[in-house]
């Protein structure tokens, strides 16, 4: 947690105190720090630095509005994958022409509304998804600006529900019939083909997938070229994965990826769009979490603490590590706790054994590299209202997404039904 550090004891977020934090906007919460942000950015706008790059944030890590607004003012463009988040892009103030659509289940009106703004490019999945898209562009009197994404069959090594390139995932044109799916476009009056896309999964800790997929790429792109296509794009999608402190070999630098990206694919003369997520968003937050109690049961030692799997859902879903740290230091013989929150479900587990230094009610811990697919996935469940998300820039903080009330909780449902 390079911007995550202990003072006098206790652990900052930048210049300011958790626990001071913690204290005036109470628990459970998110804390992210802008000042990482921008290192994390700059270091991808630093090792792909040409005219001819854009990264484009994935939305979808963390799509809060300070989040997306500091790195728009950076320069970074949006990878969007609903109307929603290209809502939220535009209202940040990232520019339409800096935004590509992604997503296998694109609705009419969600093109519809995307070909109003002349938003850069569409990621088109599927050929069905192409046809419509050209009825719309055409109902609308536009031409639609597309690349195809292409599945690839490439095992990204990583976790199987963050795996998109092999053929049995629900994504992109499989590459066997690449040829047949921009032939089609080429006859289509409401598709004009600029590019092609490759995204082959997320938290990839190795570089050998990502060489196996830009060659792939290469090589489409020449035979696309020599069937008279013109490929002006190469989208490489994202990826690539963060250390989340579970012991695991580390995933590969920033600069051999990008320095893999350019040897493969530079020599083909295109613009380069990039889509990190994880990457940029994943260790700039944590989330502070309360003990509630600690329970002794008959074979392990419980630490209860108050946020849920409806908060931070990735441990539940995937199993995931996120290294848990005391706010304040405690030099106590560690020991063995399972972490848990308040949910009604065993899944509801942070933890199945992790050594901590002695703690107790009232005592605050850290949930680290929360600051990608956190807030995102949560949820209102048990009637839990969405936790507030904090932005802390040098010894400064802002509530960013206030917690919610249980009244505008409940009265988003209507009591009454029909009759």
């Amino acid at each position: 947690m390079a911007f995550f550090d202990y003072r006098e004891g206790r652990l900052h977020a930048e210049g300011v105190s958790i626990n001071r934090i913690a204290e005036q906007v109470q628990t459970p919460l998110y804390c992210y720090s802008k000042a990482a942000l921008r290192h994390n950015y700059l270091a991808y706008a630093g090792h792909f630095k040409t005219e001819d790059t854009l990264i484009c944030y994935a939305v979808k890590a963390n799509s809060n509005q300070a989040v997306l607004r500091t790195l728009g003012q950076l320069g970074a463009g949006a990878d969007v994958v609903s109307e929603g988040e290209l809502r939220r892009a535009l209202l940040a103030g990232i520019p339409a022409d800096s935004i590509v659509y992604s997503g296998v289940a694109k609705t009419d009106r969600e093109m519809r509304f995307a070909l109003k703004q002349d938003i850069f490019q569409f990621n088109v999945e599927s050929e069905p998804e192409l046809e419509l898209l050209n009825e719309v562009a055409l109902s609308m009197g536009k031409q639609a600006a597309v690349a195809f994404r292409i599945n690839p069959d490439i095992d990204a090594r990583t976790h199987a529900k963050i795996s998109t390139g092999k053929a049995s995932n629900k994504f992109g044109v499989p590459w066997t019939r690449a040829h047949q799916a921009y032939a089609r476009a080429a006859e289509l009056s409401g598709i004009r083909v600029q590019g092609i896309d490759i995204h082959i999964g997320s938290q990839l800790t190795q570089l050998e997938p990502f060489e196996q997929a830009f060659i792939c790429i290469a090589e489409l792109t020449a035979e696309l070229r020599q069937l008279g296509h013109e490929i002006s794009v190469i989208d490489i999608g994202g990826g690539l994965g963060i250390d989340y402190g579970d012991g695991a070999a580390p995933p590969p630098a920033l600069a051999d990826y990008a320095a893999l990206a350019k040897r493969i694919l530079g020599p083909l003369g295109c613009r380069i769009l990039v889509e990190p997520g994880r990457s940029i968003a994943g260790n700039t937050g944590v989330l502070v979490s309360r003990v509630l109690y600690v329970k002794e049961g008959e074979l392990d030692r419980f630490l209860i603490i108050d946020a849920g799997m409806n908060d931070l859902m990735r441990p539940s879903l995937y199993d995931a590590y996120h290294d848990i740290v005391p706010v304040i230091q405690n030099a106590g013989e560690p020991l063995h706790y399972q972490v848990v929150g308040p949910i009604c479900e065993t899944g509801d587990t942070f933890s199945r054994d992790r050594v901590l230094p002695p703690l107790q009610a009232g005592d605050l811990v850290a949930i680290s590299n929360a600051g990608a697919y956190g807030a995102v996935m949560a949820s209102s469940y048990n009637t839990r209202p969405l936790i507030p998300e904090v932005l802390v820039d040098g010894e400064q903080f802002t509530v960013v997404r206030p917690r919610p009330d249980y009244a505008t909780l409940i009265d988003m449902d209507t009591p009454d039904g029909p009759g």
